[in-house]
Parts: C-alpha cells; sequence; structure tokens
C-alpha cells in the first residue's frame, strides 16, 4: 500500500463536489428526518463498521461530508488509510470491525449518511482492488499506473484512492502531459510529424509520451526524442524486445549505450491480474491499467446509530 503519498484534494475544490452531492440527494429537505426530528435537538453517536474485508479509503472525506452539514459534528477515524480491515461473516454486534465513531447531531449524521458511505464505499472499492495489482509486482522495480478512465466529477477521488491502494497517478487531465495516441499519430501522419510539431507548442517542462503498438513504431519514437514510450497492447514477446531496444541496443544511432538512455517505458493495454506481472518482468518502468477503477466492486461499509 501506499497511502503515505496519497494527496486529497484541496479543501476548496472537494467541498465544491461534496455540497454539489448533498444538494442531489438532500433536494429541497430530508422529508423523513426532518418529519422525525426538530433540528439540532439531539446529539447520538453511532459507528461505521466493516461489513466485508478490504482496503479502508475516503474517511477524511466522508468526515468532511458530515462537517459541511453541522460543524458539531465528530468524525473519529479508527483506522488509517490505507489499512487492510478484516471482517468475520455472522459475526456478533460486539465483533464488528470498527472503522470510525461519529458523534453530532442526530439530523446531520442521518442526512449525511447516504453520500458519505457512497463515497467510502466506491473509493475503498477502488483501493482494495489497486493494492491487489500492486501487490503482484511489490517486489519488482516496475511502478503501477492508473488511467483517465474515471467517473466524471469523481476523476479527483477515484484517483486518490488509487494512490491509497498502491499505485501512482498518470496524468490527471489532458494539460498534465502530452500522450501522443494512434488517433493523434492518424491526424498528424505519422509519430516523427506529431513530436516534431507538439515540441514547437507546448509550454517547458511538460513531457511527451507516444503510444506505439509496433516495433518500427518504438524506433520513430527513440529517433525523434519522446520523453516516455508507452508499448501499447503488445505480445509479451516483443514487448520485451522493444524494452530491449529502448534501454540502449544500438538502433541506427538513435539511443545511446546501456544505461545511458533516460526514456521511460510505459506497458498498457489488457492488463489483468494474470499478466500484470509478466509484463513487469519485460523490465518496463510502469504498467497502467484501468481495471482497479473501472472494474472495482464497492467496499460494504454500514453506519449504525446506537444508545449508550
Amino acid at each position: 500500500m501506499n497511502s503515505s503519498n496519497a494527496v486529497l484534494p484541496p479543501v476548496l475544490l472537494l467541498d465544491r463536489s461534496l455540497q454539489e452531492w448533498l444538494l442531489e440527494d438532500i433536494g429541497r429537505g430530508d422529508r423523513t428526518t426532518q418529519g422525525l426530528l426538530d433540528v439540532g435537538t439531539q446529539t447520538r453517536k453511532a459507528q461505521w463498521i466493516v461489513k466485508e474485508a478490504g482496503i479502508i479509503a475516503g474517511l477524511p472525506i466522508a468526515a468532511r461530508v458530515f462537517q459541511l452539514l453541522n460543524q458539531q459534528v465528530k468524525f473519529t477515524p479508527l483506522v488509517a488509510e490505507g489499512q487492510w480491515c478484516d471482517h468475520k461473516p455472522g459475526s456478533s454486534p460486539q465483533d464488528r470491525t470498527i472503522i470510525a465513531t461519529i458523534e453530532g447531531p442526530l439530523d446531520a449524521l442521518l442526512m449525511g449518511e447516504r453520500v458519505a458511505l457512497n463515497l467510502a464505499m466506491r473509493l475503498s472499492g477502488i483501493a482494495t482492488m489497486t493494492h491487489q495489482y500492486a501487490a503482484a509486482i511489490a517486489d519488482l522495480p516496475t511502478q503501477l499506473a492508473d488511467t483517465r478512465k474515471t467517473i466524471p466529477g469523481l476523476r479527483l477521488l477515484e484517483k486518490y484512492a488509487s494512490q491509497v491502494g498502491g499505485a501512482v497517478n498518470q496524468r490527471l487531465g489532458l494539460d498534465d502531459a502530452v500522450l501522443i495516441k494512434d488517433n493523434h499519430i492518424a491526424a498528424a501522419g505519422g509519430i516523427g510529424k506529431a513530436i516534431t510539431q507538439i515540441r514547437d507548442r507546448i509550454p517547458y517542462p511538460l513531457t511527451i509520451e507516444v503510444e506505439t503498438e509496433t516495433i518500427p513504431q518504438v524506433k520513430e519514437a527513440l529517433e525523434y526524442k519522446a520523453d516516455i514510450i508507452m508499448l501499447d497492447n503488445m505480445p509479451v514477446k516483443m514487448m520485451r524486445q522493444a524494452v530491449q531496444l529502448i534501454r540502449g541496443k544500438k538502433v541506427s544511432g538513435a539511443v545511446a549505450e546501456l544505461g545511458e538512455n533516460p526514456v521511460k517505458i510505459e506497458a498498457s493495454g489488457n492488463i489483468t491480474l494474470d499478466t500484470i506481472r509478466a509484463v513487469a518482468e519485460t523490465g518496463v518502468d510502469y504498467v497502467s491499467t484501468s481495471a482497479p477503477i473501472t472494474r472495482s466492486t464497492w467496499l460494504d461499509l454500514s453506519m449504525k446509530i446506537f444508545n449508550e
């Protein structure tokens, strides 16, 4: 797990999204809660419990949800972000794995419950699957990276969860870096033409990454001095050949001797838990995959209000 490197969005950005999501859920008012309670008249306590094993992510975000509703709410995490928590099926209430406690006005607890839980369950699911992928290559120098395949509006949080699980973030948006993909190459008329045109137009110090699918494309990317070369959907045998090529085997004078070539290598395309290790063993610097974000299921969490 790499949760120590996970960075939450600034409060200014986070609050704007959380407020929108709370307004979406509450609408013109919580008919149930407000029909039962006088606002702010009761203070209660609740527990957040784990209903299946996994990596916990999103507790600071959940805390902020409740605080936006009422600053008197005290949300206390009992586990660290990125911590693995077990669950014993059929365990009694006394044996529950409690990951947080909450105390505050009851109406705020009830109105914030669903938004806070939805976010934490979604992010914990991402962190859990990311951890599985990262663990498969943990003893290798290759790093796991995520992608831009995220739900609109949730990218910053989904990529935060990816970091919690042990991945590094690939670009957060189109303005982070240049990634010349197959359609860009087709539009420009080739890798060399695309790199040449883009290099004259981007600000320093943006890097240029090029997606390649064949050995000739790798050679062209090297010749035009791409900063990062992506090996996309290549068979492992071809990928290994491409890595050797990039690392410094003589290619028409395009690269230096072994160990002196600064070009980074990323592998991508249909990466699964079954294939990620073989891909990493080719010697690439990064393996990128969207799977932990696009294919993960929510981690089941629950909030239980209790009487002392």
